[in-house]
């Protein structure tokens, strides 16, 4: 009882000297409320992004049990029970060319049961600006089934044939509005817009809704009518069954129909592995429907966590030993009123309780309302709509425990230390004299290079994400042991300063005990930030590897798909000159084999072709052997250049035209340039060439439809002179380009078939679609590719991570050097008693705290590189392990290491900046001096 009444007045103590010393606390508070702001908000936003398998269904198939779509195998199949993978049931070659159609469908739905047609199919709109292509929807939106797959955002839904809703997106692109008209290419119906809806899965999708029966179906007739191929449309039927959904054996007697089936009841309760035919009778196919790469983004999530963890830790313990030392004298009373030790220890540790328990309500009630703040834009920046707002309270309890444990444990060191001074030092202020610790930097320097070396080991491990954590936690806990000393050679660069920097670098120096507590703080802050940037910046870096791109950035091409209508090739090639902003237009032809005007028949293609025919000796082994290669000769073919793969392809790899294609597909080689002029062939795959030359294959069309499969096709050769393209020059696609003069010189016949061209600026929206207007009234199909280059996908996880690792870098450091400045209020009462003035007080206070911050993200930066390095050598070796085990001859493994620069730029200038400008600004200029503390 005794003890408890001790506690009790241990409690208020504290709690009255946090009230009084409100400056001091409320630094203190946020010192430990900050990462719970970050961590709390962090949780939340990505609980309530990650939909739950029922969010998703509704989403999916509304309030429906089932729904039904056709396989389009025209078999039965065999699928998983989420229907996210399928097989035939007779195995690969089993296919044939229909699938299931409509009475197939309806045939598998229950007797009693409730439907719903979804039907959905492409075509061009006509908009206020030109052609639109989008999607087009049949769906009765009031049927209780549909809710909670569209969300309407103004007007409403379709009640008349000619009525129709249309998403946001679409309204924006074509500059419609809800009560426009509007009419689909090739057909004289005209459609009204009573409302506007939006996709919460699919926020940037264009898409237009209207009843059943009343736009695919027409436009078919009409098209068809016209001569001009249909909608091709794909149905999908929403089910609403009885008590118990739509079972696992309904759905295996869907799937003997040739029917997909993605039931409610069977993906929220799956059967057992055993029960299902797609893993038990086809095994090649149960990997769980995962893949070990790219790996982890919970690799990246449980560094990233344990990292917070470390950092709360790190943020928490120097803002109580500045408490502490503000609070000595008040110790010293206590000591001096008869408090033994244990009293002093309790009075600290209840600071910590206090301060630690506050952080924890404010900590995660202001981390609530900030994901509730920043969910719309988020939600817009990724596109997808969040679920509801997932609160897990075990979650925010234990992030909220970990601030008051991070509270006491923080407070544990300070209360030894203030319980050991004795009365007179605390009464009268006076620290003593403090010796440096000689073996602290050599165990901090040892604790670098384990950490460093068990991270490097998570690389290879099963287990690499946890000992990735546990290494570079190891290590940045050694690099805080090193700081005292980093600091001491830091202080050697005094000599190069400016007297007011010299100064603060030199206080710095021989306060460490102030200093390196505060550098610890912020390198803790910026380390997670570092770390963060590092491993998006490289996954970045491989995602843009592995983007296949048709043409160059800026690039576009326009290609005839109509045999019979080159005539009408020019008008399109003026037409997209008059609508877009071309820079350099190539005009390309393709030579043809065959008779004037050949096409497609009753019998065949009456059109041969042209192709470049490959010495024997430079084809793939690969392609020649007649049995699969074993995984070693897989291995050795990675390195053949023989067998390397174009991730292009165009319509035509042969192609006649002049050196404006280079400049079109982004070749500046001089040596290509001036072989195309003066009358080379130019090739882009060395397989082509040999001794310079290359040959041209002209093969009939009896000829290649007598070949046997594999067989060299018999043909007439034309050899030319050509140039081989330097390694790294793409041809996006282009195999050989043979200049004009040359195919002249050869006899080769060519046809005009496409256009390349280079835009000066970019094409918006709206020329598109007028360029897409203009085609069509030309009578052709002639698709418009425009190449826009990588676009980097909006990860919620890693956005939510990086926006929060930021705020609370820039908090944590402001924070930190705050209570630095606050310990050393002392020295500036000093520097105002000698008569300094207050612009040498502020460029003082300025530089210390920036030099702080400067210091602390120098090491954090080092500090932080190590996980993420750690995190990318594991994913490397993780794809190396299934490149061995089930990659093809050609497939690679591609993952890099990115440093972010411009992220280590801006943490090194705007952080010690905005330290220094923060701290020069708080500082005050009065010239009163402190009176001298009462003995």
């Amino acid at each position: 009882m005794k003890a408890y009444h001790s506690w009790i007045a241990a409690i208020r103590i504290a709690r009255r000297d946090a009230w009084r010393a409100k400056g001091r606390s409320s630094l203190v508070l946020a010192m430990i409320a900050l990462p719970i702001i970050g961590v709390s908000a962090t949780d939340l936003t990505l609980r309530s992004a990650q939909l739950s398998p029922a969010e998703t269904l509704t989403r999916t198939m509304g309030a429906a049990d089932a729904a039904l779509t056709s396989s389009g195998l025209g078999t039965p199949v065999y699928q998983a029970p989420d229907s996210s993978e399928y097989v035939p049931a007779g195995g690969r070659g089993s296919e044939k060319s229909a699938g299931a159609g409509p009475e197939q469908l309806t045939s598998v739905i229950p007797a009693g049961a409730t439907s719903l047609k979804d039907s959905s199919g492409r075509a061009k709109i006509r908009t206020r600006y030109g052609l639109l292509d989008t999607e087009l929807r049949e769906l009765d939106l009031s049927s209780p089934l549909v809710k909670g797959m569209v969300v309407m955002d103004r007007g409403r839904t379709p009640e008349d044939p000619g009525e129709v809703v249309a998403t946001t997106a679409f309204l924006q692109s074509s500059g419609l509005f809800v009560g426009s008209q509007f009419t689909p290419r090739g057909s004289g119906t005209w459609y009204r817009i009573v409302g506007a809806y939006e996709l919460p899965s699919e926020l940037g999708k264009e898409q237009i809704t209207a009843l059943p029966g009343t736009l695919l179906a027409p436009l078919d007739k009409e098209l068809q009518a016209a001569g001009v191929p249909g909608v091709a449309s794909r149905d999908t039927y929403l089910v609403k069954t009885g008590p118990g959904g739509f079972t696992w054996n309904m759905v295996q007697e869907a799937n003997a129909k040739g029917v997909l089936v993605q039931s409610r009841a069977v993906t929220l309760h799956p059967p057992a592995r055993s029960d299902v035919p797609l893993y038990t009778r086809m095994p090649s196919t149960d990997d769980g429907g995962t893949s070990r790469l790219p790996a982890s983004e919970l690799a990246v999530l449980a560094t990233i966590v344990g990292l917070a963890v470390l950092e709360i830790c790190l943020l928490a313990g120097p803002a109580f030993a500045v408490g502490a030392r503000r609070s000595r004298r008040q110790l010293g009373l206590v000591g001096a009123n008869g408090g033994d030790r244990r009293h002093i220890r309790a009075i600290v540790l209840s600071g910590g309780l206090v301060i630690g328990a506050t952080a924890a309500l404010l900590g995660t009630a202001t981390g609530t309302l900030l994901t509730v703040v920043l969910r719309p834009r988020l939600e817009e920046y990724v596109g997808v709509r969040f679920g509801g707002l997932d609160f897990r309270p075990l979650e925010i309890a234990g992030i909220a425990l970990l601030a008051v444990v991070t509270g006491l444990l923080a407070a544990v060191v300070p209360a030894v230390s203030a319980s050991r001074q004795s009365v007179l030092s605390s009464l009268t202020g006076r620290r003593g004299i403090r010796r440096a610790n000689r073996v602290l930097p050599f165990v901090g320097l040892g604790a670098v290079g384990l950490g460093a070396a068990i991270a490097l080991l998570g690389s290879i491990a099963s287990t690499g994400s946890s000992i990735v954590v546990l290494g570079s936690a190891l290590a940045e806990l050694g690099l805080v042991a090193l700081t005292p000393a980093l600091i001491g050679l830091f202080g050697r660069l005094g000599r190069l300063l400016p007297l007011s920097p010299r100064l603060a670098l030199r206080d710095a120096v021989r306060n460490r005990g102030r200093t390196a507590p505060a550098v610890a703080a912020v390198m803790a802050a910026v380390a997670g930030t570092v770390a963060i940037a590092t491993y998006a910046h490289s996954s970045e870096a491989q995602e843009r590897f592995e983007y296949v791109a048709d043409l160059p950035a800026g690039s576009g091409r326009v290609e005839l798909y109509e045999t019979g209508h080159q005539k009408d090739m020019a008008a399109v090639r003026e037409a997209v000159s008059r609508e877009l902003p071309v820079a350099v237009r190539a005009d390309v032809d393709h030579v043809q084999v065959g008779p004037p005007g050949c096409e497609q028949d009753a019998h065949g293609d009456t059109c041969g072709r042209a192709e470049v025919f490959r010495p024997a000796d430079q084809r793939c082994p690969l392609h020649a052997a007649d049995a699969e290669p074993s995984a070693a000769d897989k291995k050795a073919l990675r390195r053949d250049w023989r067998c390397t793969v174009s991730r292009q392809s165009s319509m035509y790899s042969l192609v006649v035209a002049d050196e404006k294609l280079l400049t079109a597909l982004a070749v500046t080689d001089p040596g290509t340039v001036s072989a195309l002029k003066s009358g080379q062939a130019v090739s882009f795959d060395r397989r082509n060439v040999k001794d310079g030359r290359v040959t041209v294959r002209l093969i009939s069309a009896e000829a290649d439809r007598a070949a046997r499969p594999g067989a060299d096709v018999p043909g007439e050769d034309k050899v030319f002179a050509a140039y081989q393209a330097p390694a790294g020059v793409n041809g996006y696609g282009i195999d050989l380009v043979l200049p004009p003069s040359a195919a002249r010189a050869a006899g080769l016949t060519v046809q005009p078939y496409a256009s390349y061209f280079t835009l000066d600026g970019t094409a918006t929206t709206r020329q598109r679609q007028q360029l897409s207007d203009q085609i069509d009234r030309i009578g052709v199909e002639a698709p418009v590719l425009i190449e826009s280059g990588y676009q980097s996908e909006n990860d919620v996880a890693l956005l939510a991570l990086t926006v929060f690792a930021g705020l609370v870098t820039l908090g944590a450091a402001g924070i930190a050097t705050g209570l630095a400045q606050t310990d050393a209020e002392a020295d500036l009462k000093t520097l105002s008693a000698v008569g300094a003035a207050p612009r040498v007080r502020r460029a003082l206070s300025g530089f210390q705290c920036g030099l702080v911050a400067l210091m602390g993200v120098v090491l954090g930066t080092l500090s932080g590189l190590l996980p993420a390095v750690g995190l990318r050598l594991f994913q490397r070796h993780e794809g190396e392990i299934v490149l061995e085990t089930s990659g093809g001859p050609t497939d690679t493994v591609y993952v890099p290491i990115v440093l972010p620069w411009e992220t280590f730029g801006m943490l090194l200038v705007l952080v010690p900046l905005g330290a220094a400008l923060l701290a020069a600004l708080v500082t005050r200029s009065g010239d009163g001096l402190a009176r001298r503390a009462a003995a």
